[in-house]
Order: C-alpha cells, then sequence, then structure tokens
C-alpha cells in the first residue's frame, strides 16, 4: 500500500461504487460493483470496469426501483466471489475512493468474512467526509441533503449522470474527489493520510 506521507499526486486510487439489495450490511446483498482508477487526480477511464453479480435470492422490488437490476438482469450475474476477485485484482496497490464509503465498507468486509473468514484491511478516501470538511472550513452553510453525490458534483459544477449505476457512480466519486482535491491541494503536495478515512494504523 502507498505510504500516509506521499503526496496525494503520487499516490494511486480506486474509486468504486456498489449497488445493493438494501442498506443492511448483514441482511442485504451486493449486486453490482463498478470501478475506475486513478492515479493522483487524474482518472483512467480505459480502467472502468463492473461485474453484475448474480442474486442469492429475490431481488426486492423497492431497490430494483431504483438501480433497475431485476430478477432476470441479476440471473444473468457472476458469483460474488468473482466479482470481489476482480476488484480486488483492480485494487491491489490503490486506496479505494468512495462516497459514503461507511456503506461500501460495510458490505465489502460482510461479504469477505462471510466467503473468505476475514475482513480486508482497506485504505480509504470518502468523499462525503472530505466535501463535508471542506464546506465546513469554508464557512458554508450545508443543506438537507447537500452531502449527496449529485449535489455535491452540481457544486462543484460536474456533469449529471444517471444515478444509481455502480460504475457511473464509481466515475461519479472519482471526479468529485479530483475536484476536491483541485481545490484543497492544485500542485497534489497534500500528504495521502489528509484525505484519508479510514485509520492511519492499517499503514
Amino acid at each position: 500500500m502507498p505510504r500516509a506521507g506521499q503526496a496525494v499526486a503520487a499516490s494511486r486510487f480506486l474509486a468504486v461504487d456498489l449497488e445493493t439489495t438494501g442498506l443492511d450490511p448483514e441482511r442485504d446483498r451486493i449486486l453490482s460493483i463498478g470501478w475506475v482508477a486513478m492515479d493522483g487526480a487524474r482518472i483512467d477511464l480505459a480502467t472502468a470496469d463492473q461485474r453484475l453479480v448474480r442474486a442469492e435470492g429475490p431481488v426486492p422490488e423497492a431497490s430494483a426501483v431504483i438501480h433497475r437490476i431485476t430478477d432476470q438482469r441479476a440471473a444473468g450475474g457472476v458469483p460474488l466471489d468473482a466479482a470481489l476477485d476482480a476488484l480486488f485484482e483492480a485494487l491491489a496497490g490503490r486506496v479505494m475512493v468512495a462516497h459514503h464509503a461507511a456503506l461500501e465498507i460495510g458490505f465489502l468486509e460482510q461479504a469477505c468474512q462471510r466467503l473468505y473468514g476475514v475482513r480486508p484491511p482497506l485504505a480509504i478516501v470518502d468523499t462525503l467526509r472530505l466535501a463535508e470538511t471542506a464546506l465546513r472550513r469554508a464557512g458554508q452553510p450545508i443543506p438537507a441533503h447537500g452531502l449527496r453525490l449529485h449535489t455535491l458534483r452540481a457544486r462543484y459544477n460536474l456533469p449529471a449522470y444517471r444515478a444509481h449505476d455502480a460504475l457511473f457512480d464509481a466515475i461519479a466519486a472519482g471526479e468529485l474527489f479530483a475536484a476536491l482535491l483541485s481545490r484543497q491541494s492544485p500542485d497534489g503536495k497534500l500528504p495521502l493520510g489528509r484525505v484519508l478515512f479510514r485509520p492511519a494504523w492499517l499503514w
């Protein structure tokens, strides 16, 4: 893994998003994983990838309405362990970037615990927390829902994407991270540890 003291510009990241059957990692399941690699603040769209995960049971109608992953679509997915293998291969040597990262952490840790009996030591950047810190330091008000991904993207003049698609949301989180970095550290010399959501003891 990269060192916490190295410059953000010299660090490698992987923006990640999950679509799930609900919000409870112990009860709900992963349906889709999307990711795209970043070198510093530069997004490499050639690395953008996604895995649809074969559902272990019926997809709740309430969640299917949100992410448009129906029982029929989910039946054509890959097994969860194959999807995780692809994700962790892409994540090797990189720091994970996610928006509202606690959700991704919860589902990935629960899935790995269930499949492999271990919880992965993930180093994480949470764009929601970075944005919240930046807004509070600037003395700017944070309205209700003001920290949602699409709301923050509009604040930073980023284009609107289709929401609740793992690949598009991963790219959207990566672009938001790049925008936040350009404001916080235009020269890219900010130490990586300053943007981590995960505690330093992982390093």
